[in-house]
């Protein structure tokens, strides 16, 4: 066996291993048997009851994190292959459930969401059976089915804490724990929505329940108390206060009417965690430290990162409301088709960042980076009139990223369309004898002018001439116009290319920590933990432990969950600071800030679709584009016949666009009439 699969058997034993912790914690035989023989070797006078959970339930998934790292780094990248698809894997990610609001959900994911559905019900029955067996009394004169309420609803709790243990790290983008199982933060996004909503709903229930529990024990005041021995009722209680409106904003009406609302009281996350924490103690926080351990480690870095303005070259604005932008990148960026890109422009707004598909291809354009933005909301409609605007010269941007998988190996992921062709029109010119798919997109328009998205195709920095060896088919739906509208009319004006002035501010889109960036994000990870738990050590051995050890004192209940919080907070901080200012030292000669130049002038140029369109540069590249492209007026594309049409052994099928669409393409490619379809599918509007 390789030293990578030796590394991965490892990963794997680690993570069953944690998670057999997690089906045993709510068993009698854990509690009764192994937590007192757990507790005599892992409570110590410097983690005292902290111990056993830090080394059961943090440092399995922070070993696999911080190796992992060094796993992604020493990774060889591998040819990109075409080979097809093995049936057994075909089978699993075939959509099985195609239905709002869980959207597209795959057999393996149906799966994977069924056993989880498994160890809560395991969880909260064990729950139940220990503690009916043993029913404690919390006030004289209780009735039986009062405790045993008040029991279901503090179990209910415990079940919602096993949800919080993984719900941050679908939305960790820099994780290094999900490319090791083939996801990224954008495709994992739905598993911490369905996560939020099941652990909202379990702590609501949790909540409600207390609430008439102490009302029909004449207990009211219990609400208020915020006790130094025990849990705090009143910092649940605000930490569901809280909770609510994040919970009611991030269903599907509100996040897509009122995104804004949503946007901005989800920010106030930070504040829910400090209550929920304050709530449950430090015990418990060791359960779930290791996914927002990890999340705020990724967060503070993207701070970091979002600090620096990009170097914005140019842009191309379309005629149908479409702005193509065009970065300067450092050479050693690399990024896979599949990437996103986070953009922030403070004259339209300081505080929203929008996701954007990266277009362009790394290998084709080393020193370029281009992302794509469509006019459809409020915000990119500001973007493309600020641009068009004959008085800008020069235009503040802030990005985060890019982020997506780290195999190169797209035909099994989730690929922006532009992406892909650069990369076949890449893999062409690298191996001109290798075995290269054929490639055919199907594409709907509203108009004809719309037909200037496929100019896109053809990178700024220069068209290959390869293009013109690819099998690329493409097949142009325009919907709403019956016929070739006349040359003369306002929908026919020119693709306008306008070049930026530069900054002594501005550098070039780089790495968060540089060229070797995950391997410095795993010395980031391990570090700071390390630093963590020694500082923990010392206080809980110098300061905490003397005071529990005075007869007539204690030290506060929450004090400890606090502490944790404040050393979490300060090891991450002076950790990822020290890290990212000594790459951004090291890295001096590639981040150069750029001096002023002379600039292009904008320039206008007609559009391939448009008739009397002509170009002189580089006639060969657009006549095969053209010529490749078939476009249809006044119709809408048969999907179900066109998918059934294409007879390869091994079709992976890609669907961007509005929901309906893609749930479409799924139910087609699922319904078993054709063996030979895949589907993947990519959204950004959930």
């Amino acid at each position: 066996m390789s030293s990578q699969g030796m590394l991965r058997m490892i990963f794997l034993v680690v993570f069953l291993g944690w998670l057999m912790i997690w089906v045993m914690l709510p068993t009698k035989l854990y509690k009764n048997t192994w937590t007192p023989k757990l507790q005599s070797k892992f409570t110590s006078t410097y983690f005292e009851g902290q111990g056993t959970n830090l080394v059961l339930f943090s440092f399995p998934v922070m070993f696999i994190a911080a190796f992992g790292c060094a796993y992604l780094h020493f990774q060889k990248k591998s040819t990109v292959s075409y080979s097809k698809t093995k049936r057994s894997t075909a089978l699993l990610k075939r959509p099985m459930v195609v239905m709002a609001p869980l959207g597209i959900v795959s057999a393996m994911e149906l799966i994977f969401a069924a056993m989880f559905v498994a160890l809560m019900i395991w969880s909260l029955a064990n729950y139940l059976y220990v503690s009916f067996g043993h029913l404690h009394m919390h006030k004289a004169g209780e009735k039986i089915w009062e405790a045993k309420f008040r029991s279901v609803s503090l179990r209910l709790g415990y079940v919602g804490n096993i949800c919080w243990a993984f719900l941050f790290f679908p939305v960790t983008r820099g994780s290094s724990l999900l490319p090791l199982v083939g996801l990224t933060s954008e495709s994992s996004i739905k598993y911490h929505i369905w996560l939020g909503h099941v652990s909202n709903f379990l702590f609501l229930l949790h909540t409600i329940g207390f609430i008439i529990y102490w009302a029909i024990t004449n207990q009211m005041a219990e609400i208020l108390e915020w006790s130094s021995t025990y849990v705090s009722n009143v910092a649940g209680m605000i930490a569901m206060v809280i909770a609510i409106p994040m919970w009611v904003t991030s269903f599907p009406y509100f996040r897509r009417k009122m995104f804004e609302l949503f946007f901005y009281t989800h920010h106030i996350y930070l504040v829910y965690i400090l209550f929920y924490v304050l709530h449950v103690g430090d015990a418990y926080f060791c359960m779930i430290l290791p996914g927002i351990f990890l999340f705020l480690i990724d967060r503070f870095l993207r701070f970091l990162q979002s600090r620096h303005r990009a170097r914005l070259l140019s842009a191309r604005l379309l005629p149908c409301g479409v702005v193509e932008l065009n970065f300067s990148k450092t050479p050693g960026l690399y990024y896979n088709p599949t990437s996103i890109l986070f953009v922030n422009v403070p004259r339209i707004s300081k505080l929203q960042w929008h996701p954007f598909t990266v277009t362009s291809n790394c290998n084709m354009e080393p020193d370029m980076l281009s992302l794509v933005i469509k006019s459809e909301g409020s915000w990119s409609h500001k973007l493309y009139q600020e641009i068009s605007s004959s008085t800008l010269d020069h235009l503040q941007v802030s990005t985060e990223g890019p982020y997506g998988p780290i195999s190169p190996h797209f035909l099994s992921g989730i690929t922006p369309f532009i992406s892909i062709i650069r990369e076949i029109i890449f893999q062409t010119q690298k191996n001109p004898n290798g075995k290269i798919p054929r490639v055919v997109l199907i594409c709907a328009f509203k108009h004809s002018a719309d037909l200037a998205m496929l100019d896109l195709l053809l990178p700024i920095s220069g068209t290959p001439s390869q293009i013109s060896q690819i099998q690329l088919q493409i097949e142009a739906y325009i919907t709403r116009d019956k016929e070739q509208p006349n040359p003369d009319s306002d929908t026919h004006k020119p693709l306008q290319t306008i070049w930026f002035k530069p900054s002594p501010l501005d550098s070039p889109i780089s790495a968060t920590l540089g060229p070797n960036n995950w391997l410095w994000l795993g010395a980031v990870i391990a570090s700071s933990f390390v630093m963590f738990l020694l500082l923990l050590g010392i206080v809980t051995r110098y300061y905490i432990y003397p005071i529990d050890q005075n007869p007539e004192t204690i030290y506060h209940y929450s004090y400890r969950a606090l502490w944790d919080m404040f050393l979490v907070s300060v090891c991450i901080f002076l950790v990822s600071s020290v890290v990212f200012l000594w790459r951004k030292k090291q890295n001096a000669r590639e981040m150069n800030q750029i001096q002023n130049t002379e600039v292009p002038t904008p320039t206008t140029s007609p559009g391939l679709w448009f008739p009397g369109a002509d170009r002189e540069l580089e006639s060969l590249p657009h006549q095969s584009l053209v010529q490749a492209t078939k476009i249809h007026f006044g119709s809408r594309p048969d999907l179900k016949k066109t998918l059934f049409d294409i007879k390869e052994s091994d079709v992976g099928v890609f669907a961007c666009g509005p929901r309906k669409m893609r749930h479409e393409v799924a139910r087609i490619c699922s319904s078993g009439l054709a063996d030979n379809l895949h589907f993947e599918s990519i959204s950004f509007t959930l």
